[in-house]
Formats: C-alpha cells, structure tokens, sequence
C-alpha cells in the first residue's frame, strides 16, 4: 500500500513537534513547512527539524501577507496581530505545497481552547473554510474534541489513536513530551514582532503613510530609533554598534539617504522618504544629537544615497527637543 504522507504547520514548537510525532508513531510519512516574513522566522522550525529528523520545507511569503496584514477579515488581536487570516494564508500556501509534493493531508499542532484569537472551536472553523482545504486539515492534539474530518473518514489516521487535548493548560503535552522523549524545545509565547505593542505602534504608522511599503521596510522597524519627520519621510537611527550593522544591512542606497557622523563617534541614520535641504539638515541634527558633542559644537555628518554625497555641518537637536517626533 502506498505510505500516507503528511504535510504539518510547524513552529518549532512543543505542540508542533508533538503532533508531528503523533502520526509518526502511527507509520505517516511526516513533513512540515514553516514561513517566515518581517514578522517570524523559521530558526526554531530548522532547529526542530534537524533534532527530530523531519523534512522542512521553508518559504518566504512576505508577498502574500502584507496585503492580508492591512485589512484582514477577521480583525487583529490586542495589537495587530491577524491570527486567524494568518493561519488561514499559511494553510492554503501549505496546500499548494501538498498538491504539488504529493502529500495527503494536512495538519497542525494547534489545540482548541488554547489560544483567545485563533484556537477556539469557531477560529479554528474559520481557518480552515478561509484555507481553501476544508476536510484535510487535522489537528492531533485536539482531533477527539473537533469533528471528524475527511482525512479520518478515510483511514488515512486512527482517530482512535489521536488525542482530546483542550484548553491553555500544558500538563498534557509535557507529560506527552516525556512519553516522546522531547526534551528541548521553546517556550509557547513570543515569536511574532506583530504581537509586541512598540514593533506595532511603528508598523500602524508605517502602513498609514507608507501605502506601498514592502517587506524591506517592514524589516527596518526591528531596529533603532524611528522619528515621523513629515507624512511622506521617516528617519531611523542607530541606537548601539549592534544597531547600526543591524541596520546597514538594510540599506538600499537608491531609496534611502544615508547619514554617518564624520568628526564625532555617532549612530547610522537612515532618511527614508523624500527630502529637502531643510529636511535633510534636521535630520541631520537628530541624529548628531545622539553624539557626545556638546550643545554649542558643531557636527558634521556624511550623507550619500539616492546618487548624491555631501557633507552637513549642523549643531546637536537632543532627544528632549525631538521627543514629539519619535514614533
């Protein structure tokens, strides 16, 4: 008979790494695909994969979820975080994955009752249906709780041997993990920039005055300082020697003005957005502010990009003069 092969959403988590092992104790060839975007990466996923020996596939879909993350139909949680739509869009980009790699269904580590915004019975209905792949969807750890899906109907799983795990609780999954042998694994909270209230509070301004923002510039609200200088222009600066490398790898000089202190040790500063003499001088100023230059000493500063170089000779705008400006 042909081997069942399954398809799983993964984490890296406990809950991920226990419904993978679930099926493959009952002889289902299992594979996970993660995503990443600004907001998430895959790091604990590969960690998972290679401690577990389960196939990984990786894929970007940056692309795909801006458009959803701006207006999504089933809202956000406490911040801006689209739990639902989210897991809808990963589980129809998994299926295009299982119609194409040949697998039979797919599944998850999710478990009803666990999560406010995405794991309650009606959530879960609601991914699912948003998904496209109504009925082959499983979820392990909460199978006897929900109804029966195609997948069980058709013996491709024992629903016998799945489980009726329920609620925010962990004691079921911990005492399955020593059963399993699962010993390192993340915590269950953290991972998603979109449920932190500064990393939002910087992307709501972003996608009010930045209607084409794309993922490079979702990318940037991760690191330094942010001021809203005008509606159409954005400077970002350094706030550590971390900082600025972790910014300078972003720099795209056709888009942004780039701005280096020349006679003082100071931070990067990116100037995003279009911008005159007067602008490009008060940015200049904020980020001279960040020097140890007194008040009354004059810095110069380097900026380049957009085709153009040249020196700006300015005097320090502290943080107390800017603080209105700080996103």
């Amino acid at each position: 008979m042909k081997k069942v092969k399954a398809l799983g959403l993964s984490s890296g988590g406990l809950d991920s790494i226990l419904a993978a092992l679930i099926l493959r104790k009952q002889g289902i060839d299992v594979s996970w695909v993660s995503f990443e975007t600004p907001f998430f990466d895959a790091a604990n996923a590969i960690r998972a994969s290679r401690q577990y020996d389960i196939p990984l596939y990786v894929r970007d879909i940056t692309e795909q979820y801006l458009p959803m993350l701006k207006d999504p139909d089933g809202g956000y949680g406490r911040t801006m975080n689209p739990c639902k739509d989210c897991h809808a869009l990963m589980f129809r980009e998994a299926g295009r994955i299982m119609s194409e790699e040949g697998f039979d269904f797919l599944f998850s580590g999710e478990v009803s009752g666990q999560r406010p915004m995405s794991q309650t019975r009606s959530a879960l209905r609601y991914v699912e249906k948003r998904s496209g792949y109504e009925g082959v969807i499983l979820r392990p750890l909460s199978a006897l709780n929900l109804p029966e899906t195609s997948v069980e109907k058709q013996g491709l799983v024992d629903r016998k041997r799945l489980l009726a795990i329920q609620g925010r609780g962990r004691k079921p999954q911990l005492a399955l993990a020593k059963e399993f042998g699962v010993k390192d694994f993340p915590a269950p909270a953290g991972g998603c920039l979109l449920t932190d209230q500064l990393f939002c509070r910087r992307l709501k301004d972003l996608l009010e005055h930045e209607a084409e923002a794309g993922g490079l510039d979702c990318h940037l609200l991760k690191g330094g300082r942010h001021f809203r200088l005008s509606p159409e222009t954005k400077l970002v600066v350094g706030r550590t020697g971390k900082d600025n490398d972790f910014l300078q790898g972003f720099f795209d000089p056709d888009r942004f003005y780039r701005i280096r202190t020349v006679n003082f040790p100071g931070p990067l500063g990116f100037l995003c957005g279009p911008a005159d003499i007067k602008m490009r001088l008060l940015a200049a100023g904020i980020v001279a502010g960040y020097t140890k230059a007194g008040d009354a000493v004059p810095v110069t500063l380097h900026m380049d990009g957009r085709g153009e170089g040249e020196n700006l000779e300015v005097l320090p705008l502290r943080s107390t003069e800017v603080r209105g400006l700080m996103i």
